[in-house]
């Protein structure tokens, strides 16, 4: 029996205000590696500990993959990454579902994320309240797909892993983290471009399949 849902936060419930931004670091800093691998390393450098500015985050990155871009390139990625936040904005039945599901579930929120953005845009569209517990990378020490991040979660709750379903928008960040500790998975593919089972193209499509 399903008691709590686990919910990513970017391309689940909230759309990016820039597009791909991890992405874009990459692009910017001109980092030759297989995406899999990079956004691994940059998370980590990242998003696994506070900083006081985000300028610092960015010199953390930088720092793991060797590179001294000089202080133009990080005001770039710096500004970027503040205007994803700032245009970020919740996919339009994100609020009349989370309301819907809070009544029957435990809700809970997962992200991989530095810490400010996710922390802004939950504030400015007062999306914290649907939650009843939160659970950051840069608060636990640990991205997504560490096999501890999620145990860290259960352990919290006090739930086995088949008591809990996890929904997000990423095959190798949340449904393959989800599929190794034996946590039932639903991927959410807005721009239907993925193969997966279960798949659902819009949150309000969750309802149907956690019946």
């Amino acid at each position: 029996m399903t008691k709590a849902i686990l919910l990513d936060f970017w391309g689940t419930l909230v759309e990016n205000g820039v597009r791909s931004p991890i992405k874009q670091v990459q692009t910017i800093l001109q980092i030759n590696l297989p995406f899999s691998e990079y956004v691994v390393r940059m998370e980590r450098a990242m998003m696994t500990e506070k900083f006081a500015t985000l300028k610092d985050a960015f010199n953390a990155v930088c720092r793991e993959f060797n590179l001294d871009p000089g202080d133009d390139i990080v005001d770039e990625l710096v500004g970027m990454w503040n205007k994803n936040w700032m245009l970020a904005k919740p996919y339009l039945e994100v609020n009349q579902v989370l309301a819907e599901l809070k009544e029957k579930y435990t809700l809970i929120l997962i992200s991989n994320t530095d810490n400010f953005s996710v922390e802004n845009v939950l504030e400015k569209f007062n999306l914290s309240p649907y939650f009843d517990k939160i659970f950051f990378s840069y608060q636990t020490h640990l991205i997504k797909t560490d096999k501890n991040f999620l145990k860290v979660v259960l352990d919290d709750l006090r739930l086995n892993p088949d008591e809990c379903i996890l929904v997000g928008d990423s095959l190798q960040s949340d449904i393959l983290a989800a599929k190794k500790i034996g946590m039932p998975a639903v991927l959410l593919d807005r721009r239907h471009t993925r193969e997966f089972n279960p798949k659902i193209n819009n949150l309000a499509q969750l309802k149907e399949t956690l019946k």
